[in-house]
């Protein structure tokens, strides 16, 4: 499978609909289940954020958002969230994604703190984080509500290797 990742378009909304219709991609995401494509495509498309998409075959398989900080004394970090179809997990897209935003966020947006939540039972996420850099900072207790259950949020961030 070959993978390529590109700047969001506003043709990739229908694949990116496709991706958020599976439960099984919004269970580890903030988003609620059954997203019309309307509230989809508005995630994407907005002021500040930053979104790369895998490609593959012609249609995108996964996205990673950086959300930029506006406020003066916070530009140097961002927020970052990903999403994989769940026919393409496992399969290294998750992985070019997050290198490929690591490298805009180190060389191109001048970003020095890269941060993200994943939920406390999403070990193969944690794991990838960890791998790239990431370290946890803290634990959000019961801070989503998921299949009827509150669950723990881990925060994790990455700094810029050469300012650490």
């Amino acid at each position: 499978m070959t993978i390529s990742i590109r700047h969001c378009e506003l043709s990739d909304n229908p694949d990116l609909f496709e991706i958020y219709r599976h439960t099984a991609v919004t269970e580890n995401s903030s988003q609620l289940p059954y997203l019309s494509r309307e509230q989809v495509a508005g995630l994407f498309h907005q002021a500040g954020h930053y979104t790369l998409v895998a490609e593959t075959e012609g249609r995108v398989v996964g996205h990673l958002t950086l959300f930029l900080r506006h406020k003066p004394r916070e530009r140097h970090g961002a927020m970052l969230a990903i999403a994989v179809h769940p026919d393409s997990q496992g399969r290294g897209v998750g992985r070019l994604l997050m290198q490929a935003a690591i490298e805009q966020a180190d060389h191109w947006l001048n970003l020095v703190r890269l941060e993200l939540e994943v939920q406390a039972d999403n070990a193969p996420a944690q794991a990838l984080y960890r791998s790239l850099g990431f370290e946890q900072e803290g634990v959000k207790r019961l801070a989503t509500f998921k299949a009827g259950r509150y669950h723990d949020v881990v925060l994790m961030a990455r700094i810029r290797p050469d300012l650490a």
